[in-house]
């Protein structure tokens, strides 16, 4: 366990940036857009090219891939990106596969804009849907819109294993949300920054915003299937996490509501 922390620690800070922030013009908007990226170089051009048409595109300042340590082309294609696009993207590059988590830790450390914007980079979630989150985001005082995927496209295992997951976590935790795994979100980066982070936070963001007694609200997205490549989760390990953070988010919300934190 404290190798794994150590390893998860020292990788954080071998980073790298390929571009320079200060090139980005900042537009009126307040979205940035985060991809976690591991050994997805089918997919990359594709959903660019997807989020490019979308009607969400101008209004995202910034879009960041963050490489977690892919060992195929992924970063060369997004450098082909950064190239072209050089007032829009962003790519930072973990030198070891850390998840996504840390990639949403390293980028949100270059990132100014008043929400965060989280999406898969397999092409599962559909860029399309990204402006039905921001509406809803500019309409009312959401700290955080996420997605619920409807028709999901994966394997019978992994349907299954998120179901229960989902039923344990909002037993437990009341954070009213059917699909926390969806990875097509909206929410608040001044108070992301001010939840204790963990490895595995990104799977319970609805329950912390809603814990900390912040307005909240889920809505059906597409889900779709792979577009190539296949799934970099196992059922076993992630169960194994998921009950350890469960426990940890359930006690800090209770010291919370208890008063018990500053």
């Amino acid at each position: 366990m404290i190798k794994y922390f150590i390893k998860h620690l020292k990788n954080y800070y071998t980073l790298t940036k390929y571009n320079n922030i200060a090139k980005i013009v900042k537009n009126n908007n307040n979205f940035s857009l985060v991809v976690p990226v591991y050994n997805e170089e089918e997919s990359i051009i594709p959903l660019f090219n997807e989020i490019k048409l979308s009607l969400a595109y101008e209004k995202i300042n910034k879009i960041v891939f963050v490489d977690d340590g892919s060992e195929d082309q992924s970063k060369e294609l997004i450098k082909t990106l950064v190239e072209n696009f050089p007032n829009k993207i962003i790519l930072l590059h973990h030198k070891h596969n850390m998840g996504q988590s840390f990639c949403l830790k390293t980028a949100n450390e270059f990132l100014d804009d008043k929400y965060i914007i989280t999406i898969d980079g397999d092409l599962q979630n559909d860029p399309k849907d990204i402006i039905n989150l921001i509406e809803l985001i500019e309409k009312d005082s959401f700290s955080l819109v996420g997605g619920i995927r409807s028709q999901r496209n994966d394997s019978l295992s992994k349907v299954y294993a998120s179901k229960i997951s989902n039923v344990v976590r909002k037993f437990i935790l009341k954070d009213d949300c059917d699909d926390t795994g969806c990875s097509l979100k909206i929410f608040e980066r001044e108070i992301f920054n001010s939840f204790p982070f963990f490895n595995g936070i990104h799977r319970f963001l609805p329950a912390l915003y809603k814990g900390y007694g912040l307005k909240t609200k889920f809505i059906e997205v597409k889900h779709r299937k792979r577009f190539k490549g296949s799934s970099k989760y196992n059922n076993i390990s992630r169960l194994f996490w998921t009950i350890k953070d469960l426990h940890r988010v359930y006690k800090h919300l209770k010291k919370r509501k208890n008063g018990k934190l500053s």
